[in-house]
């Protein structure tokens, strides 16, 4: 039985609440009629060729993501653009796009949440304070018991989806982990935030070279964490399992589907050691 995309969209706003978004976020409803009858649903952390074609050919009425396809300024959506190329995809098969990011950053059971669990983090908390009231960025918790470093970076390699860049780790590997913050997506704005500095590893994605270099040199100074960088795509598709499970909770005729296409951007990598 098909649900009306408005109905969906009330109860993404309860799970994902939008007052929990960033200033600077687009989330929500992109394209598509909330009149509209949904019968299936694909998500994914991209709306990228891959997924949209996926979306296309498994006849989804909508496509729940991760990572906004406009947040920042478009003047344009002609097809010969890549945007307005699958928007104009997305509509011509009636398939509506909707987008929930930082609103799920935020939220427990959401990306940061969803990788403290896979890890083993227990009693996890946000790192930051709550934003209208809702969750806050990251997680920080602890193991159940210690592990060393390397140890524990192979724990995050099996938990997370093979990717070509694998899991970057700097510090010492027989060092002794137990306190761990977690940022799912870039999270170098985090490297000096108290609950990060005090943990003894962060795992986020995206560090640059300068903050990463500064902060291990901060913390061989004064103490820190060592630094865990893992593929962005990778550690924020664990949220997607949760999402979908709880959108089959509250909608238990839709056909929830997680997409299985690889949308990190890399493809192979090459060695010169």
């Amino acid at each position: 039985m098909a649900v009306l995309l408005a109905d969906i969209l009330a109860v993404a706003d309860e799970l994902w609440p939008r007052s929990g978004a960033e200033d600077w976020d687009a989330v929500g409803l992109v394209s598509g009629d909330p009149r509209a009858h949904v019968e299936r649903v694909i998500l994914a952390v991209d709306a990228v060729r891959g997924t949209v074609d996926e979306a296309v050919d498994e006849n989804a009425q909508l496509m729940l993501v991760h990572h906004p396809l406009l947040m920042r300024g478009v003047t344009s959506v002609a097809a010969d653009r890549y945007k307005g190329d699958l928007l104009t995809r997305l509509i011509r098969h009636d398939c509506a796009l909707v987008t929930a990011h930082t609103n799920a950053d935020v939220v427990d059971g959401g990306t940061s949440s969803a990788m403290a669990n896979a890890l083993g983090v227990v009693d996890s908390e946000p790192i930051t304070p709550a934003r209208n009231g809702v969750g806050g960025i990251g997680r920080v918790g602890d193991l159940t018991g210690e592990l060393t470093l390397e140890q524990f970076a192979a724990r995050v390699a099996d938990a997370l989806p093979k990717t070509v860049s694998g899991v970057r780790v700097a510090g010492d590997a027989t060092a002794s982990v137990r306190r761990i913050a977690i940022c799912g997506g870039a999270g170098d704005s985090l490297l000096a935030h108290p609950s990060v500095t005090s943990a003894d590893v962060y795992v986020t994605s995206d560090l640059r070279h300068h903050p990463a270099s500064e902060s291990r040199e901060q913390s061989m100074l004064t103490g820190g964490p060592a630094l865990i960088d893992v593929s962005h795509w990778a550690a924020e598709s664990l949220w997607l399992s949760n999402a979908a499970a709880q959108l089959t909770a509250r909608f238990p005729t839709l056909d929830v589907r997680v997409s299985d296409v690889r949308t990190d951007p890399w493809d192979f990598s090459v060695r010169n050691a």
